[in-house]
């Protein structure tokens, strides 16, 4: 694609890491084709957090709402923080030139975005990693030109004219990774096989917990590299084969080299990065309870495909994580066979010329 000086475009997504990672696989992109790359979040996300370590990458924050599924008395004062942030993302998009066109990863600031652009006449894209759309693109969907889906299942819950398609887009620096700088990292040896726990951006207490109440039996078959979220490290623990970490930034690429099996939540990105680098996985998706159940329906499409295990969180004991770790390992080789077939739909490349297409329109 012929590169193409100085046109603007808008990123935005956030509430998760989830609602960010696409983002980061793409800006490279359009960073080195001479684009200038903004940024539209939220003032607290954890996407201001990923996108202001970026260089170059302008980030402008704005008034959101969270979409809630229950009653709160936050309820009546969303839609005025929602109607904010949509008067504030429409001055940024209007701001000098115009952007030639907005892409959105999902997430609840990225509705005011979304809807701010349909008023400025500029086209967006949106992605979808879950198995069925999650309400901020539900909302979205009427303001977008395009919506793009992770799952082929996807697509019978999204408009045909407007979806297409795309896999899932894996960050090219995660094949990068060094397994010599992983264990080093971690202060791991390499001489069992590492284990690695992650509970989501937001960490998992209850995996948390029981990982640490199983930390001794785990450790009898494997080294353990544990991302227990944001203040949920426990400075008490002092074990040999057992590195804790909130958060993994620049690292996580070794980190992965590093790992031989998995056990973590069940957001789309993450488990596609996962099936892409070839990882046998335990999935412990979020419940019901406590989400719209899009993990569990993402947990079961990769049981189906033999790419995963599942451990339900309403099932989670310290004797059954530790079953359930060991029945993990013993399925490994069928799963990598199956992970083997897993072929890479340059999921990247066709993002890309959709937004080159929406531009042209």
């Amino acid at each position: 694609m012929e590169k193409r000086n100085k046109k603007r475009i808008i990123f935005t997504g956030g509430g998760t890491a989830g609602h960010v990672i696409v983002n980061l696989a793409l800006i490279p992109y359009y960073q080195e084709q001479g684009y200038e790359v903004e940024y539209i979040g939220s003032y607290e996300g954890i996407e201001r957090n990923l996108i202001e370590k970026l260089d170059g990458v302008a980030y402008h924050p704005i008034s959101t709402g969270k979409l809630r599924r229950y009653m709160s008395k936050e309820n009546f004062k969303d839609p005025f923080k929602v109607l904010k942030g949509t008067m504030q993302a429409f001055r940024i998009l209007g701001k000098r030139k115009k952007p030639a066109v907005v892409f959105s990863k999902g997430g609840f600031v990225s509705v005011p975005v979304v809807a701010a652009a349909k008023l400025r006449g500029i086209p967006s894209v949106i992605h979808e990693s879950d198995f069925t759309p999650g309400l901020a693109n539900k909302l979205s969907i009427p303001f977008t030109k395009k919506v793009l889906a992770t799952f082929p299942e996807t697509m019978k819950y999204l408009p045909e004219k407007k979806a297409s398609y795309v896999g899932a887009v894996i960050r090219d620096e995660l094949f990068t990774g060094d397994k010599k700088t992983g264990l080093e990292f971690a202060q791991l040896t390499g001489e069992k096989p590492v284990l690695l726990i992650m509970g989501g951006s937001g960490g998992s207490e209850k995996i948390n917990e029981t990982i640490r109440e199983a930390l001794d039996e785990l450790l009898t078959t494997f080294e353990i590299i544990h991302i227990c979220g944001s203040g949920k490290v426990d400075s008490s623990l002092h074990v040999p084969g057992y590195a804790q970490f909130e958060y993994v930034h620049e690292e996580l690429k070794d980190i992965f080299a590093a790992t031989d099996f998995v056990i973590s939540r069940a957001g789309s990105n993450a488990i596609f990065e996962f099936l892409a680098l070839r990882k046998p996985m335990l999935l412990i998706p979020l419940s019901r309870g406590a989400s719209r159940g899009d993990q569990i329906i993402n947990a079961n499409s990769f049981k189906e495909k033999n790419y995963a295990k599942i451990l339900e969180e309403e099932t989670l004991t310290t004797e059954k994580l530790i079953q359930e770790t060991a029945a993990l390992k013993k399925a490994a080789p069928i799963m990598l066979d199956e992970m083997k077939k897993y072929k890479s739909e340059e999921s990247r490349n066709k993002v890309i010329e959709i937004i080159e297409a929406v531009q042209k329109k």
